[in-house]
């Protein structure tokens, strides 16, 4: 092995490695046995602790591990058997070691909430609150101040739920005043934090401390009307906070939601200040408010400004030296790191009035277990399908596709793992589309390699031109796809952001294997001499296909389709198309005497017209019996509550409470998907029209355009004919469609400008139709190995699965189709037909080296 390769061994091994510790172990060890294994010493009374805790499971099969040992231990203390566990100066020591049992039992790979189940937490915003501060007193109708401060506050749960690290988390207004928000596969010490996190108000108000603020406390006087004590935090050396007298109200209204943005710096001392920026109009009225209390010029008087968060003194009031113009603030304390932190995101994400939370469930899978185990096992038939289809076509050539594909996919889940990324749904949309452009770059590989075989060239020759070749085309379709994922993830919000994180991994994870371990592979074989020749099968032979010659009708007939399927849609089906995913539905919870499997519950669900209800069983965190939540389209309620008494009688289903129940993909989550995929399409059109040519970028986009509209119009016409809802899960496989049509159009592109800088013979038709039958080959092949993976999901596939693998199968078969009759059509008529200036120069240049030669 020569030393270059050697060292790109190395570096290859060491990361499969690395991904190998971090996957391990995947999937989270039961916590009574982890609990039982990890005890360093054990008695009687361990023995009857742990005998008890395995009892409770028993008897009750929804009852966690950590619910379980809780119980079991009682007052017992159990430090003694975990001394590896600093728990001597904690409060609470028992919860300290199991909630370090249950972080070392977790498992690498951490599954969202439609995969693993979570934590659930209805909370009720007190309503009340909302008059006191006059938000509806100003001739502002209170039921829709009530309805919009709930909106808010659904926006800014999200924003501290995404702060704690627990990604796509489940958010939707409940009732008048509810939110129901679920978690995934939270511990126990991080549900404590979530509990405390959603519950704070935040409500900032600036107050004035009184003038004679210091005698009153002194001489203990009577407060005046309309003011209060409140303490500040402990200074270095007190023993106990000073006491002021502040106002009760906040000074000229300057209260609410008015901080644009705060972060946390430090002082000379180190110490973690926070600074907030205030927003025009707070910044305004903050300025006239400084400039009203100000140091009288004459007397010398100062006055103190208290800055109060949720009631309390966020800091020793400071004075007032002057006014304050520009909006900038600090808060000074004796914060630690982490409170500085907390209280900043708080302030940037503010609630216009106090939420409690009513009740708390440990909640079930949303997909159902039957649905997890098919999604599964379809996932695994795909890449074993894929991968016998690339070891049957090419070979030794397949083998070291599949070789790389095992490696794409360890590397992939090591990342993900290491930076506690959570897979769901979406998540697995994205391993879908990676999967499919680690076989696309090696398709593009071995197809250049064969050309460069049918020209004779040795077989080392034609491996390093058949890299060389393929290079630049896979790296520009890597990351163009790498563009749009990265926008996903900085404007995007929840599944969005995880689809793109996943994607981002995957595609940089492909380019990896791709260019490096399947090259030092043919290296390894070439310089021991073991291979004289790759054979590959050749079904798809070169063609010559006049590919242009319809491209004007069916332009025209395929974009008229797509628009009519959207408008017929949208006037015809109207509401129809919409689940309650982006409407929001009645939620019916059930008590039962028996439980009833989820997919059973489900399929008589669908059978009654309810084909996307959510499905759950829940039970409170502190224990009791478990119940099943339905939620399905609004004014269903009837229909469910019916459904489940007639098709499952035997269980018991009876109707404990009913609610309406918002969006749970939410205004703010449409908007940022919608700003999103607009700057990936920005993203990609600089990046095609720097590397290629502007008509190019434009044809891409208008292509891309294509397939969206024309997949969409699809499932509207789906929707009349099998039921088919938009929901978060078609969200998702729209994305996907964006990454697989533009990474398939980038690679005809190349060749087309391939031949045009070599200089090819013919009218730029000639060209456009000779780059479309030499990579046809790799088109087939590409698009069909990703169809059949998408076919087994829609297959095997239950639910929302199947909702993801149609929609993206039609996108598959769209995406291929305007390759060829959209995108390049376009280029050839903003060009008028004539050859663009792409390879002049070029060609001059090859011609003069050839000369020097």
């Amino acid at each position: 092995m020569k030393n270059n390769d050697f060292w790109k061994f190395i570096i290859v091994v060491a990361v499969i490695i690395w991904a190998l510790v971090q996957i391990n172990p995947p999937t989270s060890r039961d916590l009574v046995e982890q609990f039982a294994s990890r005890a360093e010493a054990t008695d009687a009374t361990f023995t009857n602790i742990l005998q008890k805790a395995e009892a409770l499971q028993k008897a009750n099969t929804n009852m966690t591990g950590f619910a379980a040992l809780r119980e079991a231990i009682g007052t017992n203390d159990i430090q003694n058997y975990f001394t590896f566990v600093n728990a001597r100066a904690a409060t609470h020591p028992t919860t300290t070691i199991l909630n370090q049992l249950q972080r070392d039992a977790s498992g690498k790979i951490k599954l969202g909430l439609d995969l693993q189940g979570g934590t659930s937490y209805l909370v009720q915003m007190d309503t009340n609150f909302l008059n006191t501060v006059g938000g509806a007193t100003n001739g502002v109708n209170k039921s829709t101040f009530v309805s919009g401060a709930l909106a808010q506050a659904v926006e800014v749960l999200r924003k501290r739920v995404d702060a704690l690290g627990v990604a796509e988390p489940v958010i939707q207004p409940v009732g008048e005043n509810q939110i129901l928000i679920q978690m995934p596969g939270l511990a126990e010490s991080v549900k404590q934090e979530a509990r405390e996190n959603i519950q704070k108000a935040a409500y900032l108000e600036f107050r004035m401390v009184h003038d004679d603020s210091e005698s009153i406390i002194r001489n203990n006087e009577p407060v005046p009307p309309g003011y209060q004590i409140l303490k500040a935090p402990l200074e270095p050396g007190q023993t106990t906070p000073a006491p002021y007298v502040v106002s009760k109200n906040a000074v000229d209204g300057l209260a609410g939601d008015f901080v644009s943005k705060a972060w946390v710096s430090y002082g000379n001392l180190g110490e973690p200040q926070i600074n907030f920026s205030l927003t025009p109009e707070g910044a305004k009225e903050f300025a006239a408010v400084t400039t009203k209390y100000s140091p009288d010029p004459q007397t010398g008087q100062k006055h103190l400004m208290a800055i109060v968060l949720d009631g309390e003194l966020a800091s020793t009031p400071p004075y007032i030296s002057g006014p304050i113009v520009d909006g900038e603030c600090q808060i000074t304390g004796h914060f630690t790191e982490d409170e500085a932190q907390g209280v900043a995101s708080i302030l940037e994400n503010p609630l216009r009035a106090p939420l409690s939370i009513i009740s708390a469930y440990d909640v079930a899978p949303t997909l159902g277990s039957d649905s997890i185990q098919s999604g599964m096992r379809a996932s695994i038939w795909a890449v074993i399908g894929v991968a016998v289809f690339m070891l049957f076509y090419y070979r030794l050539a397949g083998m070291t596709a599949n070789i790389a594909l095992i490696t794409n996919i360890i590397i992939l889940m090591g990342v993900m793992a290491s930076l506690g990324t959570t897979l769901t749904l979406p998540g697995i949309a994205g391993i879908v589309l990676t999967v499919g452009m680690a076989v696309d770059a090696n398709v593009l590989i071995y197809e250049r390699l064969r050309e460069e075989l049918e020209k004779g060239k040795s077989l080392r020759g034609a491996i390093a031109a058949g890299y060389g070749r393929a290079f630049a085309t896979i790296f520009d379709s890597h990351v163009t796809t790498l563009i749009s994922s990265i926008i996903l993830i900085f404007f995007g919000t929840g599944e969005i952001k995880g689809f793109g994180v996943t994607l981002t991994i995957g595609v940089a994870a492909s380019l990896f294997t791709a260019l490096i371990v399947t090259r030092i592979i043919f290296n390894f074989l070439l310089d021991r001499n073991w291979i004289k020749t790759i054979t590959m099968m050749h079904i798809i032979r070169t063609v010559n296909l006049n590919f242009m010659k319809l491209a004007r009708p069916l332009f025209i007939a395929t974009f008229a389709f797509a628009i009519g399927a959207v408008i017929y849609g949208g006037v015809v089906r109207g509401e129809k198309l919409f689940g309650v995913d982006f409407q929001g539905g009645d939620a019916v919870t059930f008590k039962f005497s028996h439980q009833v499997d989820v997919e059973k519950v489900r399929s008589a669900l669908m059978a009654a017209g309810q084909k996307d209800a959510t499905i759950q069983y829940q039970q409170d965190v502190s224990g009791g019996k478990p119940t099943l939540r339905v939620t399905g389209a609004s004014g269903s309620a009837k229909t469910i509550e019916q459904t489940l008494k007639t098709n499952f009688a035997y269980a018991g289903f009876v109707p404990v409470e009913e609610q309406e129940v918002g969006a749970v993909v939410g205004e703010q989550i449409r908007e940022s998907a919608a700003i999103a995929c607009i700057f990936a399409m920005f993203g990609i059109l600089i990046y095609v029209a720097f590397r290629y040519e502007f008509s190019f970028a434009l044809g891409a986009i208008v292509a891309v355009a294509h397939d969206i509209i024309l997949t969409v119009g699809v499932y509207c016409i789906a929707n009349t004919f099998s039921g088919r809802q938009f929901n978060a899960t078609v969200v998702a496989a729209l994305l996907t469609i964006i990454g697989f049509s533009i990474n398939d159009k980038v690679v005809i592109f190349d060749r087309i400008r391939e031949n045009l800088k070599l200089g090819a013979r013919g009218t730029f038709v000639e060209i456009i139709n000779q780059a479309l039958n030499q990579t046809l080959s790799r088109t087939i092949i590409t698009s069909g190995t990703v169809f059949l993976a998408t076919l087994a999901l829609y297959i095997f596939g239950g639910g929302e699965i199947n909702d993801f693998a149609f929609t993206f199968l039609v996108g598959i078969i769209t995406g291929t189709y305007s390759s060829i009759y959209i995108a390049t059509p376009f280029v050839l008529w903003w060009h008028k037909g004539q050859r663009p200036n792409i390879g002049a120069s070029q060609v001059k240049m090859q011609n003069t080296q050839t000369t020097q030669v």
